[in-house]
């Protein structure tokens, strides 16, 4: 029988206190790995977090730190070394939609906002972990893009133009740190159902309409995106790099064209 065996592994997570973030830190505790439950507000949230990946018997910190800001990236893993000596999994998982507006009225503040954190914060993280993991000739790194890598979203673009960055960032991390036995990948996600965007899914016609972009006609659980993201994380996907696989119940298959052109 396969499992998904993380013991002796160190794991950050980006975003770890909420959503799917938070799942993926429970679903990596559960297979073994200690987790660092990377948080930016409601320090709260992030330490019931990691009491639940210390129930399953793994090790748990909670570290604050805005992402997209280069000294507090520094500060994260000088806390991750002083604690546990080094990372060998890191899951880029923070992001932001932001506020939705047409390209021509969008703010700049706030459009530049989104690619700080999204792209530029996901670019920071990944090369404080790559600068240890090159050293130590091992490690993983799992970026959460979106099904916005692929799919237009109007009112949107910043967040896809991050998703889109995002995904030939991993491509390019990918083969940069290969020769060095790193992995990089990434996870893109469909509808998800969290407390985020309870709004669309706790009402009936928000939902039929989402449901009718899914040939699997359902929104996803956190867990099968988190369920993922250890795969990715785990020996089982040994020699899978630089590539994106799509958690999103088709989503990115053309529902619309199921019953013809």
């Amino acid at each position: 029988m396969l499992s998904i065996d993380l013991r002796g592994r160190r794991a950050l997570v980006t975003g770890g206190n909420s959503g799917i973030g938070a799942e993926v830190c429970r679903v990596l505790g559960a297979a073994g790995a200690d987790v660092a439950i990377n948080y930016l507000v409601h320090p709260d949230e992030a330490e019931q977090v990691a009491e639940d990946v210390r129930k399953s018997g793994s090790k748990a910190l909670t570290l604050q730190a805005d992402i997209s800001d280069p000294d507090q990236v520094a500060a994260l893993f000088a806390a991750i070394d002083g604690n546990w000596g080094g990372i060998d999994i890191v899951v880029n998982n923070a992001g932001m939609d932001g506020a939705p507006a047409l390209s021509w009225e969008v703010d700049l503040a706030r459009w530049r906002k989104v690619i700080e954190v999204n792209l530029i914060g996901a670019f920071l993280v990944s090369r404080a972990a790559l600068k240890r993991m090159v050293a130590h000739k091992s490690g993983v790194i799992v970026n959460m893009s979106s099904v916005h890598e692929r799919i237009p979203w109007s009112r949107f673009s910043a967040y896809t133009a991050s998703k889109a960055g995002l995904s030939m960032m991993t491509k390019t991390l990918a083969q940069e740190a290969a020769p060095f036995g790193i992995r990089v990948m990434a996870v893109a996600p469909g509808a998800i159902k969290t407390p985020i965007n309870e709004n669309v899914w706790s009402d009936p016609q928000g939902l039929e309409d989402l449901n009718s972009k899914i040939p699997m006609a359902r929104m996803g659980e956190p867990s099968e995106i988190a369920r993922m993201v250890a795969v990715l994380a785990s020996d089982m996907a040994s020699y899978a790099t630089g590539g994106t696989v799509f958690v999103d119940g088709g989503m990115t298959d053309y529902a619309s064209f199921a019953h013809g052109g």
